[in-house]
Formats: structure tokens, C-alpha cells, sequence
């Protein structure tokens, strides 16, 4: 039997809280907090029935959930490691060599871009723009993100994150002060 998918109270809370902010009928414009609310409350990735539960609490059809949720590459749809490396491979990154930091890390780590370590640690993914061109090539791990990237400046963040078990998540941020 699976566990039923309900945030806690407080939680729940500040989702009423923001879906306040918008009028009546238009709160499907409160989707991207809330989604992002939910993945980092439901183990790291939004499952079919995490977007079921968002679609019920702003009363919109899930299908609405699942085409937002696809769209966008800061969304998982899959299970990830308890770190998401996410290493942009638009164009600034790509030219100033974030194709050889993804095939390092692929070879560091023994997996494959999408796919995570047999510990359950990493998951590496390549993702559009992260909107730091000027330091590229640039990697986000949950709410942190590392810049200039070299071989060994990853290799240093992999045996960070690594020695403490788990990245810096959205969960570690204030809600309620920042949204």
C-alpha cells in the first residue's frame, strides 16, 4: 500500500497562503510554487499521484499538472539522488566546456546523463540555461549553485556533498519569507 500523498499542516497552510494571492478561478497561476512545494516535500520528484493531489488542492484538471510539470527541467518526474547535479548545456556553457564537465562527472561518478548512482546519491542532469552565462560553465545542486566549473573544483563539490550525505534543498529555504 502506498503512502497517502497530503502535506502537513503547516505546510498546507502556506499553500492556501499563496493561493490567495490570486483571485478566485485563476488559481492555477499558483502551479510553479506549488509544484516546487511539493517536490521538495514528496522525496525530491513529483509522482503521478503528487500532481493528482496539486491538481485537487487548485481544483484544476491533472493533465493541466502534468503538461507544466514536463515542461520544465526543474521538475523531476522520476526519483533522483539525494544530489541532483544539474549541469546547464546551452550555449555560453557549452562553448566554455560544460560538454567535457558532464563527460568528467559521467566518468567520476559511472553513470550516464538522467541516470543516478547505484548508492542512491547522485543523479546527473544536463539542463537549459541557468541563467549564469558570465561564469559558465555552471552547475546547480538543489539551492546551491557552483560556477566556473573545472575538473577539479567538481571534484571537490562531489566529495562535499558526498562527506555530508545530502545537497542544500529548497526545504532549507524560508517559505514563508520568500514566497
Amino acid at each position: 500500500m502506498s503512502k497517502e500523498i497530503k502535506f502537513n499542516d503547516e505546510t498546507f497552510a502556506l499553500v492556501q497562503k499563496i493561493i490567495k494571492r490570486y483571485p478566485e478561478g485563476k488559481h492555477k497561476s499558483a502551479l510553479l510554487p506549488v509544484l516546487h512545494i511539493a517536490q521538495a516535500e514528496f522525496g525530491g520528484w513529483l509522482s503521478p499521484e503528487t500532481m493528482d493531489y496539486v491538481a485537487s488542492i487548485l481544483n484544476i484538471q491533472s493533465i493541466e499538472v502534468y503538461e507544466v510539470a514536463s515542461f520544465y527541467s526543474m521538475y523531476n518526474l522520476k526519483p533522483v539522488g539525494k544530489c541532483l547535479l544539474e549541469v546547464c548545456r546551452t550555449s555560453s556553457c557549452w562553448a566554455r566546456g560544460a560538454e567535457d564537465v558532464v563527460k568528467h562527472i559521467e566518468k567520476r561518478l559511472g553513470i550516464k546523463d538522467g541516470e543516478t548512482t547505484k548508492d542512491g546519491m547522485f543523479t546527473l542532469k544536463t539542463v537549459e540555461c541557468l541563467g549564469s552565462c558570465g561564469t559558465a560553465p555552471m552547475m546547480q545542486v538543489g539551492a546551491s549553485f557552483h560556477e566556473n566549473l573545472t575538473f577539479e573544483k567538481v571534484d571537490g563539490l562531489i566529495d562535499d556533498y558526498r562527506a555530508s550525505g545530502k545537497q542544500r534543498s529548497y526545504t532549507d529555504l524560508d517559505y514563508k519569507n520568500t514566497l
